[in-house]
C-alpha cells in the first residue's frame, strides 16, 4: 500500500510488545581508562576566557617552577570521557534510589541548580570583602534562622562542611564547655548507640573520647538500664540517632535526656534521619543541648557520592559562645527590610574555630535555601509525613516477600526500615550482598547497612517523599524477583552481575594500607603505573 494511498487510515495503530514484568535494563560499559592514561603530550581543548579577565601576576615565591602535571587531551576527548563515565553510574537522576537507607537520597530540584550556577554564586571567592557579598551572606543568616526554628535551638553555624563534620564541631563544643567549668580532664567518655550513625562514635573517638556504646533491648531501643549504669562523673555527652537506623523512633528520648543531665553530662541529636519527623518534633523541646543536621540529606542538596556535603550544628543558648566561627550577624535594618540591613560574619567569643577553612559550602546552603523557601513551614512537615507514608508502604510489600523479615516487628517504623534476608539466606544460602549485586542487573541502588551485622543478613530502605507508589511497587517486585531466583538458582544470583558495571572485588587490600592509591600519583609510584589487560578488564 502506497503512502499516498488515500483508503488507509491515516493514523494506523501499530502493535506494540507487551510491556515486561520487570524493565529491561543494560548498563553501558566502556572499561574506559584512567584519564591521566589518555593524555599525550601537546593535546588541547578549546578554552572560554572569562569576559575581560585581567591578567594575573602572583607575588614572587608563589608561582610553581613547572607547570601542574594536568592531563592533556582534546576537548572531545574530555567530553566523551566524563560522559561515558557518566553512562556507567547509577544516580538518583536514572535509577529508583530508595536502596540508599541510613542517607535520606532524596530528589534534588533541578532549578535549585540553576540558582548556583548564577555567576553570583558560582564565582563567589571566599576572600571577597563582605559588602561585595551580602546577598549570600543574607541566605546563610536566612538559613541559620530557619533551622533553629526546625530544631528549637538558640543558635546555628553553617560552617561545617559535612554532616560528620558537624558531629565533630559538637564534640568540640562539648570539650570546650566542659573544659570552661574545669571538667575537661575529668569527662572524657561519650555514649552512643549501636544503631546510631557511626560517625557518632568515630569522632568521638578523634576527639579523643573513651566511647560506651549502648545494645537494642528486646523492643528494639537502647537498653535505658545500659544507659543508667553507663552514666557518671565522667560521662561527657550522649550522642544518639533518633529515629535510629532501623527506623525506630525512641519515646523514651526525653528519659535519656533526663538521665545525662542529671549526671552533668550533654545531650547531642543526631538528625541525619530527620526526615521523618520535619516540623512534628524538634531537638530541643526533648532537652536536648546540641544537635546537627545533613543538608546533604534531609534538606535536598545532592548526595553526590558522599559529597559535595553540608552540615549544620545547633546548640541551646549556654552553648552559643562555642560554636564554631564565623556565623553570620545582622546589623541594623528590621525583617522584611533588606536595604536596611548589613550582614556580617562574626566569631563567638569562645568559639572552638573553624571546622573547614572559610564559612561553609556555599552552593549547598543555597540548595537547601531554596528547597525550604518552595516548601514552606507546611510543606516541611508535608514532607515528613509523605516519608513516613512511603516508607510503611513499602514495608508492607516487603514483609509479603518469603524470605524477608522485619527485626522488631511489633515496632512502628519511620521513615526507613533495617530489614533481614535471614529466612533466605538460611534456605538458600544467598546473602544478602549478592542480592544487592543482582538488584543492580534490574537497574536499582540496593544497601545492606553499617557494620557490624547486628541485623543479620540486613538490607536498609529508606524511600523518602521523593518516590511514587509506582516506584515503590516496582523496587519491592525486583526484591521479590531475586528472592524467587535466589530459590530456583542460588547460584545464577551469586554469580551476578550480568547487565552491569560494577563487579565483585576482592577486598583484601582494604586493610592494607600499602595498597591503598587515593590519588593517581599514588598509584604510579606505590604499583609503578603497570597496569595488566586483566586488571582493567575484570
Amino acid at each position: 500500500m502506497s503512502s499516498h494511498d488515500s483508503t488507509a487510515e491515516p493514523f494506523a495503530i501499530l502493535p506494540v510488545a507487551p510491556k515486561p514484568a520487570l524493565r529491561r535494563f543494560h548498563q553501558a560499559r566502556w572499561d574506559e581508562e584512567v584519564i591521566f592514561e589518555l593524555s599525550r603530550p601537546g593535546r588541547r581543548g578549546i578554552g572560554v576566557p572569562a569576559p575581560d579577565a585581567p591578567p594575573v601576576e602572583l607575588p614572587e615565591g608563589v608561582a610553581r617552577r613547572t607547570p601542574p602535571a594536568l592531563p592533556e587531551l582534546s576537548q572531545n576527548q574530555v567530553v566523551r570521557h566524563y560522559l561515558r563515565l557518566s553512562q556507567e553510574t547509577l544516580g538518583a537522576d536514572l535509577n529508583i534510589d530508595v536502596g540508599q537507607g541510613t542517607c535520606t537520597m532524596k530528589y534534588s530540584p533541578k532549578v535549585n541548580d540553576t540558582f548556583v550556577r548564577d555567576p553570583r554564586i558560582a564565582e563567589l571567592h571566599p576572600l571577597q570583602p563582605e559588602e561585595t557579598v551580602q546577598g549570600v551572606l543574607e541566605i546563610y543568616w536566612r538559613l541559620e534562622r530557619i533551622l533553629t526554628e526546625v530544631s528549637g535551638m538558640a543558635r546555628v553555624s553553617l560552617q561545617p562542611g559535612a554532616g560528620s563534620a558537624a558531629i565533630y564541631a559538637n564534640l568540640a563544643v562539648i570539650r570546650a564547655y566542659h573544659a570552661s567549668r574545669g571538667e575537661g580532664g575529668q569527662r572524657d567518655q561519650v555514649i552512643t548507640t549501636m544503631f546510631s550513625h557511626p560517625s557518632n562514635a568515630a569522632c568521638a573517638k578523634v576527639a579523643g573520647y573513651e566511647v560506651i556504646t549502648l545494645m537494642p533491648d528486646a523492643e528494639g531501643n537502647p537498653d535505658i538500664e545500659a544507659l543508667r549504669a553507663a552514666v557518671g562523673p565522667r560521662t561527657a555527652a550522649l550522642l544518639i540517632t533518633n529515629p535510629e537506623d532501623t527506623g525506630i523512633f525512641n519515646p523514651r528520648i526525653r528519659e535519656f535526656v533526663e538521665l545525662v543531665h542529671a549526671a552533668g553530662g550533654l545531650a547531642c541529636y543526631d538528625q541525619a534521619n530527620a526526615n521523618g519527623i520535619l516540623g512534628i518534633t524538634r531537638a530541643r523541646d526533648a532537652g536536648f543541648d546540641l544537635c546537627h543536621f545533613n543538608l546533604h540529606k534531609t534538606f535536598s542538596t545532592p548526595h553526590a557520592c558522599g559529597g559535595p556535603a553540608a552540615g549544620a550544628c545547633g546548640v541551646a543558648e549556654p552553648l552559643v559562645p562555642f560554636l564554631p566561627g564565623p556565623v553570620v550577624d545582622r546589623v541594623g535594618g528590621v525583617e522584611g527590610d533588606p536595604e536596611g540591613s548589613t550582614f556580617t560574619l562574626t566569631v563567638p567569643e569562645r568559639s572552638i574555630g573553624k571546622i573547614r577553612p572559610f564559612l561553609g559550602v556555599t552552593p549547598n546552603v543555597v540548595r537547601a535555601y531554596a528547597w525550604v523557601m518552595a516548601l514552606g513551614a507546611e510543606g516541611l512537615r508535608e514532607v515528613a509525613e509523605t516519608a513516613v507514608l512511603n516508607n510503611n508502604y513499602l514495608l508492607h510489600k516487603v514483609r509479603a516477600i518469603p524470605g524477608a523479615s522485619v527485626p522488631w516487628p511489633q515496632r512502628r517504623r519511620v521513615e526507613q526500615v533495617r530489614y533481614s534476608w535471614q529466612e533466605l539466606a538460611e534456605e538458600t544460602g544467598v546473602h544478602s550482598e549478592e542480592i544487592g549485586v543482582r538488584a543492580a542487573d534490574f537497574g536499582v541502588h540496593y544497601w545492606t547497612s553499617h557494620h557490624p551485622y547486628v541485623v543479620p543478613e540486613p538490607f536498609t530502605l529508606e524511600p523518602t517523599e521523593s518516590y511514587s507508589r509506582e516506584d515503590l511497587d516496582e523496587y519491592a517486585a525486583i526484591l521479590a524477583h531475586v528472592a524467587d531466583e535466589a530459590r530456583e538458582q542460588p547460584e545464577f544470583v551469586k554469580n551476578a552481575p550480568y547487565r552491569q558495571t560494577v563487579h565483585r572485588i576482592d577486598p583484601s587490600s582494604l586493610d592494607n594500607p600499602a595498597q591503598w592509591s587515593p590519588s593517581w600519583r599514588a598509584y604510579r609510584r606505590k604499583h609503578g603505573g603497570a597496569r595488566t589487560e586483566a586488571a582493567d578488564r575484570p
